[in-house]
């Protein structure tokens, strides 16, 4: 199976053009404080061309109500990625699925069939602890999130042997600026490295 590949805190159009270009599977559109932040009109409107290409992925944190309501209605997500705790209070459209985000404190019995797996905190490049995720990865669909960069992403993968990835500032330019260039090498290595488990 090919790995899952996630780019996240898309800002401009040209990052979303790219992330489409290099074959990824799913974009992220942050609505949690961040210097990734955008409305959900905006994220409508980046989101365009992705539609029935890529999963679009609305990233929050603890939202309130109204925020997820114009969420559903403005952007319409394909996935509403959120901590785990979050979702028990979410009713989801039916064209929504739940992408849960796991930071610690997850009882065995309680892990859920796919999750991300994150940093203590999102967006802030700080790697996150891949003993622990490697031993999740052996019981669900793990997506390895958190100080991934071109640098470490062959030897994430090949450590914890995720069901995917998910990058944002590992991919930057300038804080909540995206390389296309950055991306690609991104998704090109992401991929060799995954081949090579598979091998």
């Amino acid at each position: 199976m090919a790995l899952w590949i996630k780019i996240c805190g898309m800002t401009h159009l040209e990052a979303v053009s790219a992330a489409l270009e290099a074959g990824v599977d799913a974009i992220g559109f942050v609505f949690a404080p961040s210097v990734r932040r955008v409305t959900p009109q905006q994220a409508a409107l980046l989101a365009a061309q992705a539609r029935g290409r890529a999963a679009c992925v609305a990233v929050t944190r603890h939202p309130t109500t109204e925020l997820l309501a114009d969420i559903f209605a403005q952007f319409a997500p394909d996935l509403l990625q959120t901590d785990l705790e979050d979702l028990t209070a979410v009713e989801l459209p039916a064209h929504c699925a739940a992408l849960p985000v796991w930071r610690g404190g997850l009882a065995v019995s309680s892990i859920p069939p796919r999750l991300l797996f994150e940093g203590p905190v999102s967006g802030t490049g700080k790697v996150a602890d891949w003993r622990s995720a490697a031993d999740l990865a052996r019981r669900c669909e793990l997506i390895l999130a958190g100080g991934l960069n071109l640098a470490n992403i062959g030897i994430a993968v090949r450590e914890v042997r995720p069901f995917g990835v998910d990058v944002s500032s590992g991919v930057e330019q300038a804080p909540g600026r995206k390389s296309p260039q950055k991306i690609f090498d991104f998704v090109r290595a992401a991929r060799a490295a995954a081949r090579e488990n598979q091998g």
